[in-house]
């Protein structure tokens, strides 16, 4: 059963860092790729929230194999392009927002000169994160997380909706844009990849 495991772990490492640019068996089994392919075998999370994680670009994640699969990579890729070119268009840039997640369950987001602070609550075996502003309703994502990456997904109506109370610059058309991009693939979940700091 261990031998089971482990060829899992090693195939799902293998495949997890096919897209990297990994330069040595080393680098196949840093702490990173061996978290990943943990996640990918369990479909658990191995890494807690706490700490202050900056905005690397759009994330996106569908959720079944089966939509992936008929979507096809190239399309999620530009999917993943045309969201991280809308977040642009309201303010929200790689390096421009953060999300600081505290230890007694509160929560500060920031995004350029604007800061909110709110509340959070996370459930370990649904890999869900229940967000709670002081002027918005609490909001349920899904958390992707290792020790130094994460992913917050929102079904993408809850994104329009987080878009539209973090950024002074939201527009119309711009989220228009992204519920069209979102209508486009049933079952598709829109967020945030965040770099922890």
């Amino acid at each position: 059963m261990k031998r089971l495991v482990f060829w899992q772990l090693f195939v799902a490492a293998l495949l997890l860092t096919g897209n990297s640019h990994a330069q040595s068996i080393k680098d196949l089994f840093n702490k990173e790729n061996i978290e990943k392919a943990v996640n990918a075998v369990t479909g658990k999370s191995t890494a807690d929230m706490t700490g202050t994680w900056s905005y690397t670009g759009s994330a996106i994640e569908f959720e079944s194999d089966n939509l992936l699969q008929k979507a096809g990579a190239v399309a999620a890729t530009a999917a993943e392009k045309k969201l991280d070119e809308q977040l642009a268009k309201v303010g929200i840039k790689a390096g421009q927002m953060s999300f600081t997640f505290n230890a007694d369950s509160t929560f500060s987001a920031k995004v350029g000169q604007k800061s909110m602070k709110g509340s959070y609550s996370y459930n370990a075996s649904t890999q869900k994160v229940n967000l709670k502003f002081a002027k918005l309703i609490g909001m349920n994502a899904k958390v992707n997380a290792t020790s130094t990456t994460m992913d917050l997904l929102f079904e993408s109506d809850k994104l329009l909706k987080l878009i539209t109370f973090l950024s002074s610059k939201s527009s119309n058309s711009t989220l228009k844009s992204i519920g069209s991009l979102a209508n486009s693939y049933d079952g598709m979940m829109l967020g945030f990849s965040l770099q922890k700091l």
